[in-house]
C-alpha cells in the first residue's frame, strides 16, 4: 500500500473509532436514562445520538474511498461491509425518532405534574379570603351579606372558570416514553451487533 493508502486507512479507522463509538454508547445508554424518568440526560444523549450518527458517515465514505483505491470493490466482503453499514445507519435513525418521542413524552409529564401543583397554590391562596369574607359579613347588614354574597359567588365562578383543566394524565407519556424505551433497547442491541460483524470482517480481511 502506499502513502495514501495508508493515509485514508489511519483516517478510516480513526472516524470508526471517535464516531461509532460514542454513539453506540450513546444509544445504550438511552433507556437508562428514560427508565429514571431524567429528561435532561435523556436530551443530551439524543443530541449526542444525532451528531456522533451523521459524523459516522465519515466512516462509510473513507472506506469506500480506501475499498476504491485498493481495487477492491469486487470483494464480497466490502459489499457486505457496505450493506450492513446502510442498515445500521437507518436503524440509526430510527432510534434518533425514538430518542425524540420519548424525550417529548418526558417533557410532557413533567409539564403535566407542574401545572397541577400550580393549580394547588391558587386554591389554597384563595380560602384564606374567603374565610375573612365571611367574618366581615356577619358584622354587615342584611343588605349588605346578600350583595357580598352574590359578588362572592360570581367572583368564585370567574375564578373557576378561569382556572386551567388538567385534561393530559402523566401515565400517558410515561407509558409512550417506556414504549420508547424498549424499542431503543432492541434497536440499539441489533445495531452494536452489526458494528461488531463489519469489525470482524475488516479485521479479517
Amino acid at each position: 500500500m502506499s502513502f495514501a493508502d495508508h493515509a485514508v486507512l489511519w483516517l478510516h479507522l480513526v472516524a470508526a473509532v471517535f464516531t461509532i463509538g460514542p454513539g453506540t454508547a450513546a444509544v445504550m445508554s438511552t433507556p437508562r436514562y428514560i427508565r429514571r424518568q431524567n429528561t435532561v440526560l435523556v436530551g443530551y444523549l439524543y443530541r449526542t445520538t444525532r451528531i456522533y450518527s451523521i459524523a459516522a458517515l465519515l466512516t462509510l465514505i473513507f472506506g469506500a474511498v480506501l475499498a476504491g483505491m485498493t481495487h477492491k470493490f469486487s470483494q464480497w466482503w466490502i459489499s457486505v461491509s457496505l450493506t450492513l453499514f446502510v442498515v445500521a445507519f437507518v436503524l440509526l435513525l430510527l432510534i434518533i425518532r425514538d430518542q425524540r418521542t420519548a424525550l417529548t413524552a418526558l417533557t410532557t409529564a413533567d409539564d403535566t405534574v407542574a401545572a397541577g401543583r400550580a393549580e394547588v397554590a391558587p386554591s389554597a391562596a384563595a380560602a384564606s379570603p374567603s374565610g375573612e369574607a365571611a367574618q366581615a359579613s356577619e358584622a354587615a347588614p342584611e343588605g349588605q351579606q346578600a350583595e357580598t354574597a352574590g359578588g362572592g359567588q360570581a367572583a368564585t365562578a370567574v375564578a373557576s372558570d378561569a382556572r386551567p383543566a388538567m385534561t393530559t394524565d402523566p401515565r400517558t407519556g410515561l407509558r409512550l416514553a417506556a414504549v420508547e424505551r424498549g424499542r431503543i433497547a432492541m434497536m440499539g442491541g441489533i445495531t452494536a451487533v452489526i458494528w461488531l460483524v463489519i469489525l470482524v470482517l475488516m479485521v479479517g480481511h
